[in-house]
């Protein structure tokens, strides 16, 4: 699997801003609306939730065919601390990862020094002026239909 992990602060939290061993480059990925919405509407949650699949025979067909897993994941603070609402993390089975490097990409930024900056920012008691230079995120707008197959109605 090749995961997209599109919270910049759960990426920090994960990397341990860029210092984890085999994790210390951060790579800045943008893809099309269109290849992202593709993989949203082909994905499988992680896990079994009623509401979304008939039952978890279902889900486990499906699980079984798909190219494109769901995970929610806590959201993380600018230190790292777990918040209460969910990040997506979506990941691409081998046979669709052609697509997202080939057709879906756009562009690939190498932000790790950037991440660097941040963290010594954070570590000398300055996280207000880091947090004023974080990526901008914001919500996403889903079609319904693709809102229901995350879990997120």
């Amino acid at each position: 699997m090749t995961w997209i992990k599109p919270s910049f602060l759960w990426m920090m939290e994960r990397s341990n801003w860029a210092r984890k061993p085999g994790q210390e480059h951060v790579l800045a990925i943008r893809i099309t609306r269109a290849g992202w919405e593709e993989a949203l509407a082909d994905a499988i949650l992680s896990a079994y939730r009623p509401g979304v699949y008939r039952d978890e025979d279902d889900w486990r067909r499906q699980m079984d065919q798909t190219l494109v897993v769901i995970q929610w994941d806590p959201e993380r603070s600018i230190r790292g601390a777990s918040l209460p609402y969910k990040s997506i993390q979506v990941g691409l089975s081998r046979h669709i990862v052609q697509r997202y490097v080939e057709d879906w990409t756009v562009e690939i930024r190498d932000i790790t020094s950037r991440v660097r900056t941040l963290r010594v920012l954070i570590q000398s008691g300055h996280a207000d002026k880091a947090k004023a230079q974080l990526p901008r995120e914001r919500v996403y707008p889903l079609p319904p239909a693709i809102a229901h197959r995350l879990g997120m109605t």
